[in-house]
């Protein structure tokens, strides 16, 4: 039977109406966390964040009238739930492990949302830590970037085990349009490393096709508006082809994370032994973008490379 994650929110946010509120923290209030923590607020949820940079901490608190806190020890003191959403495999492992981290204030019983994009090796690792401790580990990453954060319309991949992604569907559906367990903790991040060499292929492909119709003297807007109807339609040219045609990527999901994504992707195919020979090539193209200086760029700056000269 197909999954409709459609109606899997729908009843989760059903669910969510007839139980009790839960106390949450978020920690890390980075373009997703920001807005992923304030539509927990605006759910009704009781919720402390925590963000190295304590500006932005309190201006969040202002914005949503939830509560900051000094370390990511005090913002998860006392929650059912504590959402993740950092860097890398090493923030993660600080923001939990290290000095005034999370383990150093959450209490037994409580479960760790960890959102961040990391290896699967790192989220089967903090489970095995923190199961000695009494405090259920899920891998979440997500999928939508920043307007999906903005607009709670994310889709979630979830690692971990089935009773406890239970107890938390509900509340992530306060920013989330699609969630469902893939299997035991590390899938979750499997399956985001799905999504990125998808991605990466897609972003590639549509990239060459607009620099193909620019050289043929096409205009560009014209095509993707009669091809977007047929087999070539993606998120991806939905989205990104007018401004990858007006030649603007200076927003979006940064060309540095991508090659962090996929070098985490590249990294699980020398272990399961899969070839990824697409994604490796368009992972030195995004090398090519920023030594261009676009490290900050949108993904769809693979054109820039395409027109450079």
């Amino acid at each position: 039977m197909l999954f409709n994650c459609s109606l899997f929110v729908k009843l989760a946010k059903n669910k969510q109406e007839t139980e009790v509120m839960a106390n949450v923290a978020f920690i890390g209030l980075g373009v997703m966390g920001y807005p992923m923590a304030g539509h927990l607020a605006k759910a009704g949820h009781q919720v402390q964040v925590y963000n190295r940079t304590q500006a932005k901490a309190r201006a969040w608190a202002e914005e949503y009238g939830g509560k900051w806190r000094a370390t990511a020890a005090e913002a998860a003191a006392g929650c059912d739930i504590v959402f993740i959403c950092v860097g890398n495999d090493d923030d993660l492992r600080q923001v939990v492990l290290g000095e005034q981290g999370i383990t150093e204030g959450v209490s037994p019983g409580t479960i760790l949302v960890d959102h961040t994009t990391t290896s699967a090796d790192v989220a089967r690792e903090l489970s095995r830590i923190l199961k000695c401790r009494q405090v259920d580990f899920i891998d979440a990453p997500v999928s939508g970037g920043q307007a999906g954060a903005v607009n709670g319309t994310l889709t979630v991949m979830m690692g971990g085990n089935a009773e406890t992604i239970d107890k938390v569907t509900a509340v992530i559906s306060a920013y989330a349009r699609c969630s469902r367990r893939m299997g035991e903790v590390g899938a979750g991040q499997l399956t985001k490393m799905v999504n990125q060499i998808c991605i990466a292929g897609v972003v590639q492909g549509l990239a060459e096709g607009l620099h193909f119709a620019r050289k043929a003297g096409l205009d560009g807007e014209a095509v993707v508006d009669v091809i977007r109807h047929g087999a070539a339609q993606s998120w991806q040219m939905e989205n990104r082809y007018q401004t990858m045609w007006q030649g603007e990527f200076d927003f979006g999901f940064a060309i540095d994370w991508m090659r962090k994504d996929l070098g985490i992707a590249l990294d699980e195919a020398r272990r399961n032994g899969s070839t990824l020979a697409l994604t490796a090539l368009v992972d030195q193209f995004y090398a090519d973008v920023q030594a261009m200086g676009g490290n900050r760029w949108d993904t769809s700056s693979l054109l820039a490379r395409l027109e450079k000269n």
